[in-house]
């Protein structure tokens, strides 16, 4: 990371913490300072953080050259984390005034931005004025996206049986193969039985299906709640987002190590493990649950990697050959494939509304009810 020159006593105070946690230097790296974290956990904070912790000091450099910040700020580290410099300082980098490129200034940052410089305030207030109770912004949660209408979801299932046939289906050069088909149809067809994430079905096994293909096991994980995520990635030092990724199964970039220690983390702090619960599925659910077996026991016998997953991938990718387990980020791609070909077809159909390619949106359309014995599980299957 360049060497940074900074005109404010401020902000060459900040740097000079950060330098302690973060250093520029790679040569000192590993050597640095641990950060307090929640709770007063100290950890050393990862490089992705680092990065991060960097780029705010950089935007308090830039605001306290405005004149909306107060002037004593200009002088003392410790003026930054008073609350008229934090209100003056939140409303200009939300708004986007702060941004390093000049081409995007004054474009407002998105939510998940402004979680990440909420979370480096907080680390950066730990640091540079110890003991000081700071008030840290407040970053409004993101509405969630409208759900599929629930009068559509027979219309959804009636349409993805006739993608799922073995005939062709292509339009206008576009098209979609029958093992791919016949995947999306069953898993859809477990979604709308069972209201699953898509972490949850990435997680789903072939044993997690009782032999007469009648009752599907879904092992639910706390979501949202408060919840140990943040203290969590302190404790790992991580970003707050990888934790909600991997909690949610859409992180595919981080190690299958850190994926596992970060389940394990949250489940200590939680104080609660998973919960099993199990679904009646529909006689359409098990017709498509039958026909993807059928495809994917021909894709996955010469491979024992694959064996155990319920939902594999159907053809040679950048993950590996065909028949290994397909991560959450390829079941959502698969659905938004489908859905965006269903919508295409379906063009102009009386009464038919186009849906949307997130899972997210059609699962939460789902109200499913689990088995009152939820302790018990299916047999393996065979």
């Amino acid at each position: 990371m360049p060497e940074q020159r900074y005109s404010a006593p401020s902000v060459r105070q900040l740097a000079a913490v950060v330098e302690r946690v973060a250093p520029r230097d790679p040569a000192k790296w590993d050597g640095r300072e641990k950060a307090p974290g929640a709770a007063g956990v100290l950890v050393q904070v990862s490089e992705q953080r680092a990065k991060q912790l960097w780029m705010v000091v950089g935007m308090f450099d830039r605001a306290v050259r405005r004149e909306e910040m107060p002037r004593r700020a200009v002088r003392d580290v410790g003026q930054l984390f008073t609350p008229p410099a934090l209100r003056a300082f939140w409303r200009l980098a939300a708004g986007g005034e702060l941004r390093h490129w000049e081409k995007d200034v004054g474009k407002p940052l998105p939510v998940p931005s402004q979680r990440t410089v909420r979370d480096c305030l907080k680390i950066l207030a730990a640091l540079a004025a110890p003991g000081r109770r700071v008030r840290l912004p407040r970053v409004e949660e993101s509405e969630p996206k409208p759900t599929v209408d629930p009068g559509q979801l027979t219309a959804v299932y009636r349409e993805l049986v006739a993608l799922a046939g073995d005939g062709p289906l292509e339009r206008d050069g576009a098209g979609m193969r029958a093992q791919e088909r016949a995947r999306l149809l069953a898993m859809v067809s477990v979604v709308l039985d069972t209201g699953a994430r898509v972490g949850e079905l990435e997680r789903l096994n072939v044993d997690d299906l009782s032999p007469d293909l009648e009752v599907v096991r879904v092992v639910r994980r706390p979501q949202r709640a408060g919840k140990g995520y943040e203290e969590v990635a302190f404790r790992l030092g991580v970003s707050l987002g990888t934790v909600s990724k991997v909690m949610a199964g859409q992180d595919e970039r981080a190690s299958f190590q850190l994926a596992e220690e970060i389940r394990r983390e949250v489940a200590a702090v939680q104080g609660a493990g998973p919960r099993v619960e199990r679904y009646v599925l529909s006689h359409g659910s098990r017709v498509a649950l039958k026909r993807w077996l059928h495809v994917r026991d021909g894709l996955v016998t010469p491979l024992e990697g694959g064996k155990s997953a319920l939902w594999v991938t159907v053809f040679a990718s950048k993950a590996g050959p065909p028949g290994i387990r397909i991560r959450a980020q390829g079941l959502g791609q698969s659905y938004g494939r489908g859905v965006h070909a269903l919508n295409f077809l379906m063009a102009g159909q009386p009464g038919w509304e186009p849906l949307p390619v997130r899972m997210e949106q059609l699962r939460r359309a789902v109200e499913a009810e689990p088995l009152e014995d939820e302790a018990a599980g299916p047999t393996a299957q065979e």
